[in-house]
């Protein structure tokens, strides 16, 4: 009765658990302006439905924003394809066509995006169940709480989850993929197989990152029955290979028959590729990417490509992107090309101290606390994908933005993590003390930033306010706080003149009711191209609102606002300066300008 009992307690908690991670995210869907990519990722998956094609935004495969799409087309927007001077390698999801289609909704643009959010929560869900049941398979029911209270609570979670970008649904599909091809492993069924199969297809319908898979699943399998080779006779054998056959023949399947088989097979000399290193032509930086066919003329022309041709024309693209280079910032550096550690880095002050801290606990705990480690054949199927993720990203240093792009090593962090509670049964009162602690440590500092989970930085980054000066982009500011802008504006009538600059041009603030012209830039390396009279430089009197990425761009227009106090902000993406006269002509002095003019 009393282990009835304790059954119950668990499964509420665990349910418990799961419904606040989904409220949590439901909620900051509603409240969060359109980011950069999801401008382009919801007319790209309605032109999948409408259409059926899959031109839009091929650089990612089209499986979430599908879904996202789904309830959007039920309130019948409006939408225009038009392009006529599309090129090869052209993202024309965001010009014209996301801009085109913010326009054409704007009176219901925001609700159009918050029920498109709502449609991927679920991919959050099988994150979750996938953590929860990986682990506990592993280590014991603790276990699976505590890998379940990670994936809820970590803020990279809860601030890429409501979006209706791929990152999450990747992230959860690629370690669902993972877990069920080690529980084929440990059982090799035809059903297993079958369910490894199918989710491994679903992953690289999310995110290309997963083609990985493609090279990994092998090693895994051999190193996983190498050691037992002795007592397998050649049936099994060629029983189990034929299974691992079947599970990436299904996985190809699966893909192609979402795009409906479009350009499967092609012949690989038909292609026209954009990037060197397929079209074998050196690109311009500037110019639009030249196209060609390095294999065209040799005995691979022939060669049928078993993927549609816009998932493969998608990694062509993706692949001229990082050739092409752009300009990214790490800890104030601005350089043309990426970081080999820039996710090492990023992941040392976007994950909260507290699983930081679990992490290295169970490493302990795996390693010096007899009876609670697991088999090295399973400590490889756990570890091995996320470094191989890491390595791939890491590889890629033609330019280095996002930390979203490493998303799918977290799940396999918290299963590693969860090795801890199993240990902490046993272990002595430190032990259990440090681990309780940093489960609270980490709860914490996460929810402390909500809902503004998506700036998330830990106290090693000087948090939020601080994190900005190590990292940019999406990683702090991508246009979530336009809607927070809006309600400021409400509540503060008097800010007058008010001036805005804001990041993302895709979205221009007045589909959120905000008239604003550009505060006056200041003395900058812009500057050398254009023509300011230094009287008309900045900084003026007056309110400011400055969005994160512009306050630290490469051209630091705005950069003298970093001599100024805010007076307020906006979530942790905008800052607010009320700039006095006084404010202003010691700002210009300390620039050599002569004084500020009338702010009228």
């Amino acid at each position: 009765m009393v282990m009835h009992g304790r059954l119950v307690k668990y499964r509420a908690a665990c349910v418990s658990v799961v419904l606040l991670h989904l409220g949590l995210m439901a909620w900051s869907s509603s409240r969060h302006s359109p980011t950069w990519d999801e401008v382009g990722h919801l007319p790209a998956g309605i032109s999948h439905w409408t259409l059926g094609r899959f031109d839009l935004y091929r650089v990612n495969p089209p499986l979430v924003r599908m879904i996202a799409a789904l309830p959007v087309l039920l309130a019948h927007p409006q939408t225009d394809w038009t392009h006529p001077d599309k090129q090869p390698g052209d993202r024309w999801e965001f010009q014209p066509v996301g801009v085109r289609f913010l326009a054409q909704n704007s009176s219901r643009i925001f609700e159009l995006f918050t029920v498109a959010r709502w449609a991927c929560l679920p991919f959050s869900l099988v994150g979750a169940v996938v953590c929860y049941a990986w682990a506990r398979e592993l280590h014991g029911s603790f276990a699976g709480l505590l890998a379940l209270l990670l994936w809820c609570t970590c803020p990279n979670i809860l601030g890429h989850g409501q979006l209706l970008t791929p990152d999450v649904g990747a992230t959860a599909l690629g370690a669902g993929a993972a877990y069920l091809f080690w529980r084929w492993l440990r059982v090799p069924t035809w059903p297993r197989a079958c369910l490894a199969g199918m989710t491994l297809g679903l992953a690289e319908l999310a995110k290309t990152t997963w083609i990985l898979s493609f090279f990994l699943w092998p090693v895994l399998w051999l190193a996983w029955n190498w050691p037992e080779r002795q007592f397998l006779s050649w049936r099994q054998w060629r029983i189990l290979a034929t299974q691992l056959a079947f599970v990436g023949v299904l996985a190809v399947y699966v893909v192609n028959l979402l795009y409906g088989f479009e350009g499967s097979f092609e012949r690989l000399g038909n292609y026209e590729f954009v990037s060197e290193a397929l079209s074998g032509r050196a690109q311009s930086l500037v110019d639009t990417p030249a196209s060609g066919n390095r294999f065209r003329g040799s005995w691979l022309a022939n060669l049928p490509i078993p993927f549609p041709s816009n998932y493969i024309l998608g990694i062509d693209a993706q692949k001229s992107d990082f050739e092409r280079g752009m300009w990214s910032t790490l800890r104030g550096e601005w350089r043309h090309g990426g970081w080999w550690y820039y996710y090492l880095y990023g992941l040392a002050i976007k994950v909260p101290l507290g699983t930081w801290l679990l992490v290295l606990l169970a490493t302990v705990a795996s390693v010096c606390c007899n009876g609670y480690s697991v088999s090295w054949r399973d400590r490889l199927c756990v570890l091995a994908p996320p470094f191989l993720v890491l390595a791939l990203v890491s590889s890629q240093t033609g330019f280095s933005h996002h930390l979203r792009y490493v998303l799918p090593v977290l799940p396999f962090m918290f299963v590693w993590a969860s090795t801890v509670a199993a240990a902490t049964v046993r272990e002595h009162a430190v032990f259990r003390f440090l681990t309780l602690g940093a489960v609270i440590w980490s709860m914490t500092s996460s929810l402390s930033v909500y809902p503004h989970s998506l700036s998330y930085f830990n106290e090693l980054a000087g948090g939020p306010v601080g994190g900005p000066a190590h990292l940019g982009s999406s990683n702090a500011d991508w246009g979530q706080d336009l809607l927070y802008l809006k309600r400021w504006l409400d509540k503060h009538p008097d800010a007058q003149p008010f001036y805005l600059a804001w990041d993302v041009y895709v979205v221009d603030p007045r589909l959120a009711g905000i008239e604003a012209a550009e505060p006056p830039p200041g003395p900058s390396p812009s500057l050398t191209n254009r023509v300011v009279p230094p009287e008309k430089m900045g900084p003026l009197p007056g309110w400011h609102a400055v969005s994160v990425n512009r306050l630290r761009s490469r051209t630091e227009e705005y950069a003298y606002f970093l001599r100024l106090k805010p007076t307020d902000m906006v979530g942790y993406s905008i800052y607010i300066y009320h700039v006095t006269p006084d404010e202003a002509n010691r700002v210009r002095r300390e620039y050599g300008l002569p004084g500020a003019p009338s702010s009228g």
